[in-house]
């Protein structure tokens, strides 16, 4: 886990909880974004990347329905939505 998911972290062990989740898929959009800069044509890896993408705007919005502190905590730390 890299530093910003375990500020993230509600225990030791925490690697299913919706904050780590969207940590884990900020990281993952982050390297597929890099990755389809350099190769433009790989259509595979920008599919992922739609998921990925639509799978933490999903995990964001239960966030703001259900823990609005915890989302404003995500927001801040991952430094999204500014």
């Amino acid at each position: 886990m890299s530093k910003k998911s375990q500020d993230l972290a509600i225990h030791d062990k925490d690697t299913g909880s919706s904050e780590i989740q969207i940590a884990l898929l900020t990281e993952k959009i982050e390297n597929l974004s890099k990755h389809i800069k350099q190769f433009k044509k790989d259509k595979h890896s920008s599919t992922g990347l739609l998921k990925a993408v639509n799978r933490r705007k999903k995990l964001l919005d239960y966030l703001k329905r259900n823990k609005i502190d915890s989302y404003k905590n995500v927001l801040s730390k991952l430094n999204l939505r500014k």
